[in-house]
């Protein structure tokens, strides 16, 4: 079965790259640099930014705040929100309003003194920065992910294994781990940068394309991911961090990229292997929760926890995952068409006439998804239990549907074949 899910990962591995999709769009390049002139005494004091009016509660103006309190109130700590109804009740700025409900249930404002209009600042930029035209990657998936890793937290297992600053890390990194994503597989970038430069006459080179020449076609997008959002950061009315001390923040920047590079899906197998480790040394240590002594050990469980978050759709409750599927598959499709248009192979998934949905699904869940919270959920036995029992459930679903999708299919060749023989008797008998 190992060598069965290894062949999975090889013959997909365009489409897990990202697992990514979607239709160009322009304007890919990081936010303007700041002036010459700036420099560490232009940052706003602490001061300063105490005269600061505070801004609407959860950072974001809507006339159903009400609605989203209470949602906040039962669910923010709950598995399976309907992060499509904050969405909704947010009037379309989930990120920032999720964020600011987490920042203010881990009190965190209090803790890294930071003014809620910064934290709003920011993330108002960053959700500006997510393409909302993606069907996937866009500010939704990234407040699904950001609060998911807030549950994930949350479970006692791992209550107190990391510090206040790496939850804010984690926190911080699930954010903005996809931002200004175009909607394409980091193998298209690649591909597509290659195609430009063999044929420069035909085709200009596009602004996506070239990410892969700037990051030489390494984890490109996580890289753009992390340049885009670390730049933000350098506005003094936008500086989530400016009063942590030196160490603080060369330690936290450190893990947000060592985090949000590990999302790349060309790690999986590497994350994985990781994570089986740890949790075959927690059963010789005991069944206790390892002491995670050293930096390696905690970033392998940050990372692998923001990983199941960022693969966390097929364990929601079933409208829930049903609902990112149909988002998913419309990016690989948009992909799809691209490739087709430039006379590319298409990548595997991302053609809209012969891709089976529910097939697809079924395998992702055997070789990728179910490994990787089956042992998740050994490292923090019990409290996920119930995650793993959803995505089995949903599993069952999908191959229900696909036996039926097959079955009609099955009918289908049949009665063309019956049709064709009773042609054929109609016409010998002529």
């Amino acid at each position: 079965r190992r060598r069965e899910r290894n062949e999975f990962v090889d013959n997909n591995s365009n489409w897990l790259g990202s697992r990514r999709g979607g239709q160009p769009t322009p304007q890919l390049q990081l936010p303007p640099p700041r002036p010459a002139a700036a420099s560490a005494a232009e940052s706003l004091s602490l001061a300063e930014a105490s005269r600061w009016p505070l801004p609407p509660k959860f950072g974001v103006e809507t006339p159903r705040l009400a609605e989203l309190s209470d949602l906040f109130d039962s669910g923010l700590d709950q598995w399976g929100v309907d992060i499509f109804l904050v969405d909704e009740l947010a009037c379309h700025k989930p990120l920032c309003a999720v964020v600011y409900a987490i920042f203010e249930k881990r009190d965190f404002f209090n803790k890294f003194h930071i003014h809620p209009s910064v934290l709003v600042n920011y993330f108002s930029q960053v959700e500006q920065h997510y393409k909302q035209e993606n069907p996937y990657h866009n500010a939704i998936h990234a407040a699904d992910v950001t609060q998911s890793t807030h549950v994930l937290l949350n479970a006692p297992s791992i209550a107190n294994v990391f510090t206040e600053l790496e939850i804010l890390a984690s926190i911080f990194a699930c954010a903005i781990h996809d931002v200004n994503h175009p909607g394409v597989t980091n193998q298209f970038l690649i591909n597509t940068a290659m195609y430009f430069v063999t044929y420069p006459n035909l085709i200009p080179m596009n602004v996506e394309s070239e990410l892969a020449i700037m990051y030489n076609d390494m984890s490109v997008l996580e890289n753009h991911h992390c340049a885009v959002a670390f730049k933000l950061l350098q506005e003094p009315s936008s500086n989530l961090f400016a009063s942590l001390d030196d160490i603080q923040r060369r330690q936290l920047r450190k893990m947000v990229i060592d985090m949000v590079l590990a999302t790349d899906m060309s790690k999986h197998m590497s994350l994985l292997a990781d994570l089986k480790t740890m949790v075959e040394t927690k059963k010789v240590s005991g069944g206790c929760l390892l002491k995670l002594d050293n930096y390696s050990e905690k970033m392998q469980i940050m990372q692998n926890m923001v990983h199941c978050a960022d693969l966390s759709n097929p364990a929601k409750p079933l409208p829930l995952s049903t609902h990112w599927v149909t988002r998913v598959m419309e990016e690989f499709f948009n992909q799809g068409d691209r490739e087709k248009a430039l006379g590319l192979p298409v990548s595997p998934m991302c053609c809209r006439e012969t891709a089976n949905v529910e097939k697809s699904q079924v395998s992702f869940i055997d070789f990728i998804v179910h490994p990787l919270w089956e042992a998740w959920t050994e490292l923090v036995h019990p409290d996920a239990e119930h995650i793993l029992n959803t995505l089995e459930q949903n599993r069952d679903h999908y191959c229900e549907l696909s036996a039926a999708k097959e079955a009609e299919s099955v009918k289908e060749v049949d009665e063309e074949h019956l049709d064709e023989a009773e042609r054929q008797q109609s016409d010998s008998k002529r």
